[in-house]
């Protein structure tokens, strides 16, 4: 079942230890303005799925992010989110899996339940697992005559 929160409230995320952000609502007019964010669409076609991951979590993070808690410069001073220093937060790796698996990834798992079917919670297939090995080679077509 979706459940919708109807609030729409901004929510803080732990990231890390003794850091968090509260970050907006990930909606699709966030997404969809994502999508058209000039640093997205300034990814080059050739570029790695990696690289377009980052530049679009990067970008998905100047937009939803309001405020945090536990960052500061290099002398270890508390800081305002700005875009610079979002991005420098992105680009520590930990930070950026858990923005992704805690923000970015709940959004997406929708558009992955759309595109199957679940099991059936009572009929035949309830509780079904998949048993059958894994063809050794690739199936041969049958020859025309």
């Amino acid at each position: 079942m979706l459940t919708l929160d109807l609030t729409n409230a901004p929510r803080w995320h732990d990231l890390a230890p003794g850091v968090r952000v509260q970050l907006r609502p990930l909606t699709t007019a966030l997404m969809v303005a994502t999508r058209s964010d000039p640093a997205v669409e300034a990814v080059p076609e050739d570029a790695s799925d990696e690289e377009r991951a980052v530049a679009f979590a990067k970008a998905l993070a100047r937009r939803a992010v309001l405020a945090w808690e536990g960052i500061g410069d290099a002398d270890g001073k508390p800081i305002a989110p700005s875009s610079e220093a979002i991005d420098a937060l992105l680009d520590v790796w930990p930070i950026f899996e858990a923005f992704q698996l805690a923000y970015v990834s709940k959004g997406l798992l929708l558009e992955q339940e759309k595109n199957a079917s679940a099991l059936s919670p009572n009929g035949p297939s309830a509780g079904v697992i998949d048993i059958a090995k894994p063809a050794r080679q690739p199936a041969r077509t049958a020859r025309r005559g």
